[in-house]
């Protein structure tokens, strides 16, 4: 294949890409290069053009080796960065040479190593908070506390708090795994809202007499069913309902609405919309965008005071997803807030 041929077939590459010719100036870019880094590159010397060291190693070694070079190119934007993976491959021989240049988006495969790192990190804090805590009370136990039934009763206590509570997170970490493992299996079977909502409501009935919460429950006469996985969908209420007793002010009011939407704009089907609202102190806007995210916290204490661990709202979202839905948030400091799931019906 020709110099001129090659840059002929750059405009099908589907990927940003460029060509460098013997005099270093680049010579040809497709309209996905052009959009990426601008139309003043053409014609231009490419270190002057690009000048992210990164790229220009990868064009340097190219062209110097006669060989594929790789290397990497960052885009700053409000937004967040956009990497990518720049690969120059050379073109011709003789004098009659070129180095093909073409980027790779490679955004998501970072992201995804850094949330992977972060959950890592994350699970080894919550674990190793509570396991230091009952090092702590066994050492205390077997020395100071040996011969004092009042302090070991106390200590005895504390550990079998902490152990709940690692035995909690272990058990939403392998809910988590299991929704994350199914996501793209749409559920087929079909669902009451009204049996799933009932039965949620029934199984929290103990904690939410205690809390002297008062809750009403407002949904159509006709039943509203949907394509679904029962224990997922129970899983979801519980978890709202148990964050909006948790949360909510003592005393104070859950109201959980159900009712059908003929066309959600974003779904673009019918669907139904389940509402939990209750009348706690509401949330900060600069936290809802994130309240889904795995171990994500307002208050990190009072969540671990109430048992949270900060996995509920990443598995709501991961199941509502399977389902083909989504979730809204909706709070207002000091007027409590508004979880609402919508899913496609039957």
């Amino acid at each position: 294949m020709s110099i001129t041929e090659a840059l002929e077939i750059i405009d099908s590459i589907p990927i940003p890409a460029f060509a460098v010719l013997s005099d270093a100036r680049i010579a040809a870019a497709n309209e996905e290069a052009i959009s990426l880094l601008g139309s003043q590159i053409l014609n231009r010397h490419y270190v002057t053009a690009l000048r992210q060291p990164g790229i220009l190693a990868a064009i340097d070694n190219s062209i110097r080796t006669m060989g594929r070079a790789s290397g990497t190119y960052t885009i700053t934007s409000e937004s967040g960065d956009e990497r990518y993976k720049v690969v120059a491959t050379p073109l011709g021989t003789g004098s009659a040479k070129a180095t093909l240049v073409c980027f790779e988006n490679i955004s998501d495969l970072h992201t995804a190593g850094l949330m992977r790192r972060d959950f890592v990190a994350n699970v080894s804090h919550e674990l190793r908070t509570p396991l230091t805590a009952v090092v702590g009370f066994i050492e205390t136990l077997r020395g100071p506390a040996r011969n004092d039934p009042e302090a070991q009763d106390r200590f005895l206590g504390m550990m079998l708090k902490e152990s709940q509570r690692m035995n909690r997170l272990v058990d939403d970490l392998l809910s988590l795994s299991r929704v994350e493992a199914a996501e793209r299996q749409r559920p087929s079977d079909p669902v009451s809202i009204r049996e799933v909502v009932e039965a949620s409501i029934s199984s929290l009935a103990k904690p939410l007499q205690e809390a002297e919460v008062e809750i009403t429950f407002d949904i159509p006469d006709a039943d509203i069913e949907l394509q679904g996985d029962r224990d997922q969908l129970r899983q979801v209420m519980n978890n709202l309902l148990e964050n909006a007793l948790k949360y909510g002010a003592q005393g104070g009011m859950i109201r959980i609405k159900v009712y059908e939407v003929g066309h959600d704009a974003l779904l673009r089907t019918k669907a139904a919309r389940v509402e939990v609202t209750d009348s706690g102190l509401g949330i900060d806007p600069i936290h809802l965008p994130r309240l889904t995210e795995r171990f994500y916290r307002i208050d990190e204490h009072r969540s671990r005071e109430m048992g949270g661990t900060g996995l509920g709202l990443a598995i709501v979202k991961h199941i509502v997803s399977r389902h083909r839905g989504r979730i809204e948030i909706d709070s207002t400091k000091g007027k409590g807030s508004r979880f609402s799931i919508i899913i496609p019906v039957l």
